[in-house]
């Protein structure tokens, strides 16, 4: 993000008594005390679906704080988004590739004070695996042995009113050596593993959670570079600089307010008049001609993107259980007028269901499902025997699709001869609810950004049965087990290889529609000397930068 890595929502203008205290206005240089808690870097934020706890964040809004919050035993490079060492001193695999002993380096405390153990890390990871907790982060742990006994699987697959009874409270496959080392222990081999714990779900919490949740989300404490400063719901947070961070990505800014907007155009504009430092997202209209790029000049940022975004289908509706449906949509979407005439090429077509950017992707997966064929949509919307009634298109308002969503449902409508409507939900909080609780009255926007620098965090966590990002509801036993198959490899190069045969499956099925990947847009203003995206289209906190400053 799993339910998280919707693109996160964008905002409304900002409030008074933020504009009275002074954010730096355009063109009028740098103030002296740029940065400070009194003058803070302000960057677009929305706000999160869900609390500030690790193991039940699962929104891009929420990994920007928690990311900046939280270290964990590997971290990714905010620029290169490459997996290194971070709290690990050391992550060693035994010779049946199913145990890890972790060394944790010492010296590392959190925010309140607390030594960070590995106590911290196993008391976390169980909290998030078992059941009862609801943790919407708990299907990240279940490769690890024992997650079956404190996380039963629903045993018919429909959502039981009560869910079977967890016959442990703690995961076998985590144990404690000593204060700075404990083991991780799977059920089977996984290539990959390594390189996906820097997701932010598996951070280490402090004692004070489990002693007082509701403070904890209240007033959350972490172990990163920044700390909670203040809080103030549906406008901002503030976050301030650790001085005692012991990590190799400490930040550079002493104080960043991370300010909520409902519009993209409202951010926009305060960027341009200098009420605001960063933001992550450039409006439709701004795009049209390379405008956005003239206007903010060099203050411009531009990057390839680790995400994709698709158009869901709701296959829990019998109008879309038909493949044949599913692909006649999809051949009547012109995805490359789509990216020229609306993102003026600032993104590419899909060709599969991961970004193109992933390390090892190989593109064509949708073969020729993913091309604009009016006269082939329409044959497979005959064999499909038509679609009766309204078709409703569905997208978060407080983000910029509208103008895209509207070109989608024009090829639908022109091509195919079938009445849409289409349904703008207004926050993204709400959004994601609907997709939650399987709520959507037909395709809907859907966007996915990179968990970790791999293809498999754009397959199991969105098409494998119960995938913890799976809102269409689809299952495969061919796409599962050659998931399976790969999860086991050898090495990592031959894992890529069999999740690429796995993606090929989701070619014949076509349970959501690949449309394209953004590139990652933002922009910052004349107070920043550096202001980075990452490549899941995130402000990378750490990496800001202030202007030398003048008088």
């Amino acid at each position: 993000m799993r339910k998280r890595r919707m693109v996160a929502p964008v905002a409304a203008s900002l409030s008074a008594a933020l504009l009275a205290a002074g954010c730096g206005g355009g063109g009028g240089g740098v103030t002296e005390a740029t940065g400070t808690l009194e003058d803070p870097i302000t960057v677009k934020w929305g706000e999160p679906q869900t609390e500030l706890v690790p193991t039940n964040s699962n929104d891009t809004n929420g990994g920007t704080v928690l990311n900046a919050m939280f270290t964990g035993l590997v971290e990714y490079d905010p620029e290169t988004y490459e997996p290194r060492n971070a709290m690990a001193k050391s992550i060693e695999r035994s010779e049946d590739k199913k145990t890890y002993t972790v060394k944790l380096k010492e010296g590392w405390k959190f925010h309140n004070g607390e030594e960070v153990t590995a106590d911290n890390f196993v008391r976390a990871w169980n909290y998030a695996a078992y059941a009862p907790n609801g943790q919407q982060q708990a299907s990240f742990f279940d490769r690890i042995a024992g997650y079956d006994e404190v996380h039963p699987a629903d045993p018919d697959g429909d959502g039981p009113k009560e869910p079977p009874e967890p016959t442990a409270e703690k995961m076998s496959g985590l144990e404690i050596v000593d204060d700075h080392t404990f083991t991780i222990t799977l059920k089977e081999p996984f290539a990959i593993f390594p390189e996906t714990i820097g997701y932010e779900a598996f951070s280490p919490l402090p004692e004070t959670f489990f002693e007082d949740k509701e403070g904890f989300a209240e007033h959350p404490i972490g172990n990163g570079p920044y700390e909670f400063e203040s809080r103030t719901p549906n406008e901002s947070l503030t976050l301030t600089r650790y001085e005692d961070y012991k990590g190799e990505d400490a930040g550079h800014v002493d104080a960043i307010k991370l300010v909520v907007y409902e519009k993209s155009q409202t951010a926009y504009q305060d960027l341009q008049s200098g009420n605001l430092d960063m933001t992550d997202e450039i409006p439709t209209s701004a795009l049209a001609g390379g405008r956005w790029k003239e206007e903010l000049g060099d203050q411009a940022i531009s990057r390839e993107r680790l995400g994709i975004t698709t158009l869901a289908l709701p296959l829990y509706d019998e109008k879309f259980q038909d493949p044949k449906l599913r692909k006649a949509l999809s051949m009547a979407i012109d995805r490359e007028s789509i990216v020229k005439e609306i993102f003026n090429g600032a993104a590419t077509a899909a060709e599969g269901w991961a970004a193109s950017s992933t390390p090892a992707y190989e593109p064509g997966a949708c073969g020729e499902w993913c091309t604009h064929d009016p006269s082939r949509a329409k044959e497979l919307l005959k064999e499909a025997g038509g679609f009766d009634g309204t078709m409703t298109l569905s997208y978060n308002a407080d983000g910029a699709h509208k103008q895209w969503m509207e070109a989608v449902a024009g090829n639908i409508r022109n091509v195919l001869d079938i009445e849409v409507d289409m349904n703008p939900v207004p926050t993204f909080g709400t959004y994601q609810d609907k997709m939650d609780n399987q709520e959507m009255p037909g395709p809907y926007r859907y966007g996915w950004v990179a968990d970790y620098p791999n293809v498999e965090t754009f397959l199991k966590p969105l098409y494998g049965t119960n995938g913890s990002a799976n809102y269409t509801g689809y299952s495969n036993e061919k796409f599962d087990s050659k998931l399976a198959e790969a999860d086991q490899a050898a090495t990592e190069d031959k894992a890529n290889e069999l999740y690429m045969q796995a993606e090929q499956q989701l070619g014949q099925d076509m349970p959501v529609i690949p449309l394209f990947t953004n590139m990652v847009k933002g922009g910052k203003s004349e107070r920043l000397a550096k202001a980075v995206m990452t490549p899941r289209n995130t402000p990378a906190l750490t990496a800001l930068k202030v202007a030398e400053q003048t008088q």
